[in-house]
């Protein structure tokens, strides 16, 4: 995606939100899905609103809406799966990353430092690449259980090899304590 979207801080009108509204075309939507790894992307659309917050902050606010074209992790089938998100964030003047990398995350994941331009494009591609599934499982899709085994010796399941499993076949009080099973 080469067309930028960036809108000048400078230009926006502080009494009242500028809107807008992404629709990548096709031949967008199939870089973007070899950008993200995924099979495809069949719509794709990202729109809101950038309102003036306080005097010198500004908010965006928007739905990123997508269908995606994914493999099953468990029956490998392709499947779609359809994500409808509110995006949100905060650009903030004066905002700036800490130095200190110790020191925890800011505790709002929305606040962003303002810059001289806000590019739609950029958030709708951050959120998108945060909102895809990274284990896409079809509805009833399982793994099953797999049972290997030297030949001739019993099999051991999963269950089996949780800690207190063996507890579950002694009968109720059959252990008092002190005395070791």
């Amino acid at each position: 995606m080469t067309d930028t979207t960036a809108l000048r801080v400078a230009d926006l009108p502080q009494n009242r939100p500028t809107e807008f509204d992404l629709r990548p075309d096709a031949q967008a939507l199939e870089a973007l899905a070899q950008e993200l790894q995924i099979k495809g992307i069949r719509k794709l659309r990202f729109a809101g609103k950038i309102s003036a917050k306080g005097k010198r902050d500004w908010q965006l606010s928007a739905t990123l809406g997508v269908t995606l074209l994914q493999d099953c992790v468990v029956t490998l089938e392709p499947m779609t799966t359809r994500i409808d998100e509110p995006v949100e964030r905060l650009f903030v003047s004066g905002y700036a990353e800490p130095d200190d990398p110790e020191r925890e995350m800011e505790e709002d994941e929305r606040i962003e430092p303002l810059g001289d331009v806000i590019d739609p494009q950029e958030v709708m591609l951050e959120a998108l690449a945060l909102v895809i599934p990274p284990y896409p499982r079809k509805e009833g899709a399982e793994l099953g259980e797999s049972i290997y085994t030297e030949p001739g010796a019993t099999p051991m399941t999963d269950e089996e090899t949780k800690p207190f499993a063996g507890l579950a076949a002694c009968p109720s009080g059959s252990l008092s304590p002190g005395t070791t099973g």
